[in-house]
């Protein structure tokens, strides 16, 4: 019996790791990022240990770095990852969200959000929300989970993380952004079916980066015309590639055009007078992009806002117009453990070369802080590689 368990306390399995792991560690806006080598790590019942295969990095680390977002520091940030099994805690091993238990060298990859289960957000089935929420590359750093967050060599999993066990097959900068930006997209598509169902519908994606592209490819493979909206020229001839019928800058004549441009070539479409979207997907956060959807909607539209996680300007909004176009508006923040099982379907099924083009931008770790303070030249995300010699299946 160990020490901890003769004294009523929960059991550990201490892991030596040699070389020792290390993290990248963000002190703070306009500081030096710091490496802190972790020797160690303490492993209690329903943990794991992962090393990390790739970590991409999100437009919300970088928001974090520039001081757009605040956060506690240190923090190790990093929230897309894919990595392996390493290490279990002691007793039984974890499990995967299909309630398969977990083996050394399993590939997988990890839900942002730990619930506890027990809050009143938790018993409403929106645990998401937990009034108890930790996030993996959001928390500030502390002694017995230092490898709290994705830009590391490995990260230590939490008791009750949705773990999902991912294919071999699949490229590590497919699989990566599953834990964030496809999971989310998942989660805003389910919530506008459970309003208008996608098949049939124009679909608006309004900001086409990450996690606009993969809305477009969903909102596509579901039935969808899509049009996709964003300033950025090359990301408009981008969204067409993954699917977008027409594509148009930001502004409601704009929009406007690309909706009725993209109805006139659909052979089913009838009616007459002016065309609106049936559903949309609000991606980019800009202000001025949420109002340009609540004047292009059509009678019954859904619009579920999903970009607009950071510090903006209110937007105006009509009560009238919500009134008499009988308009649902939804927010999606986090997303269920579900999401992220749907997110692996899905990039199982999706084309992997072109959504393996969307982390066309790989440093190795040591030049790690670079892709936290570097928007990607090419795709839409840098991912940082750890160069360890014993990762293998």
């Amino acid at each position: 019996m160990s020490a901890d368990s003769a004294l009523g306390a929960p059991a550990v399995h201490e892991v030596p790791l040699e070389p020792a792991a290390e993290a990248v560690v963000f002190c703070g806006v306009d500081k030096p990022f710091e490496r802190v080598a972790v020797p160690d790590v303490l492993l209690r019942e329903g943990e794991l240990l992962a090393q990390i295969e790739l970590a991409t990095v999100c437009g919300s680390d970088l928001r974090t770095v520039a001081g757009e977002r605040l956060a506690q520091v240190p923090l190790v940030l990093g929230h897309e990852q894919v990595g392996r099994v390493v290490a279990f805690g002691p007793g039984s091993p974890a499990r995967a969200s299909d309630g398969s238990e977990l083996r050394i060298g399993d590939r997988i990859v990890w839900a942002v959000a730990i619930d506890c289960g027990a809050c009143r957000m938790c018993r409403r089935g929106i645990p998401n929300k937990c009034e108890q929420l930790h996030k993996y590359g959001h928390e500030r750093m502390r002694r017995g989970w230092e490898l709290s967050g994705g830009v590391a060599t490995h990260t230590h999993l939490q008791p009750r993380t949705t773990i999902v066990r991912v294919p071999e097959h699949l490229p590590a900068q497919v699989l990566a952004p599953a834990s964030c930006a496809t999971a989310t997209i998942m989660a805003a598509v389910e919530a506008a079916e459970e309003i208008r169902p996608l098949r049939g519908e124009i679909v608006v994606v309004s900001g086409c980066g990450m996690l606009g592209l993969t809305a477009i490819a969903a909102a596509r493979g579901a039935g969808a015309t899509v049009v996709a909206v964003d300033v950025d020229s090359s990301r408009r001839e981008l969204a067409r590639r993954f699917g977008a019928e027409a594509a148009a800058s930001p502004g409601v004549r704009a929009v406007r055009s690309a909706i009725a441009d993209a109805a006139a070539r659909r052979p089913d479409w009838g009616g007459s007078g002016r065309v609106g979207f049936g559903v949309a997907f609000e991606l980019s956060g800009a202000e001025g992009s949420v109002q340009t959807l609540l004047e292009c909607s059509d009678v019954g539209a859904a619009i579920v806002l999903a970009g607009s996680v950071f510090p903006a300007p209110s937007v105006p909004l009509s009560a009238e117009l919500v009134v008499r176009g009988l308009l649902t508006i939804r927010g999606v923040h986090n997303y269920r453990p579900e999401h992220l099982e749907r997110a692996v379907r899905f990039l199982q099924a999706a084309d992997a070369s072109l959504f393996a083009q969307l982390v066309a931008d790989i440093v190795p770790f040591a030049h790690a802080e670079f892709a936290l303070t570097t928007h990607a030249v090419r795709g839409t995300r840098v991912g940082v590689r750890p160069d360890w010699p014993q990762m293998q299946p």
